[in-house]
């Protein structure tokens, strides 16, 4: 059983970028605390600045008979990508959005996700425990 991780624009810079928002653990340091978490879980992380490469993991993913759903953080495409939320909606496996601060606590224009609402679920404040939550929801899904 396979689950893809993507991460969005900017979410590369985790650790420097905005530490009093986003904390000071890097991507890479959440990505194993992650797989460590689930060690009978194939977790494959994929992160790009680029939307094209975005959409065009979403339908890979999708197509992948062995992966189970996504997990996705679009970063700041949530807010305005109708292209990412097609794909998304095209998607055949759940996906599940993350956001590692509350968007409904921060500037108005992030409290909208058009993403979000393509998704199977979203959530959204819990920090880094995000992605652990989300990875449990799809294990709980009777596929």
């Amino acid at each position: 059983m396979k689950i893809t991780i993507i991460n969005g624009p900017n979410l590369n810079n985790l650790g420097t970028r905005d530490p009093e928002i986003y904390g000071s653990e890097t991507l890479e340091q959440t990505n194993t605390k992650l797989q460590n978490a689930f060690p009978d879980v194939e977790l494959e992380f994929f992160q790009s600045n680029s939307e094209g490469e975005i959409i065009d993991r979403i339908q890979q993913a999708g197509e992948d008979l062995n992966t189970m759903g996504i997990v996705i953080n679009p970063g700041a495409y949530a807010h305005y990508s109708y292209a990412i939320a097609d794909a998304i909606t095209d998607c055949d496996i759940p996906v599940v959005e993350v956001h590692i601060s509350n968007i409904h606590a921060r500037e108005s224009f992030r409290a909208k996700s058009v993403t979000g609402a393509s998704a199977d679920a979203v959530i959204t404040g819990c920090g880094r425990q995000g992605y652990h939550l989300a990875v449990s929801y799809l294990l709980s899904l009777d596929l």
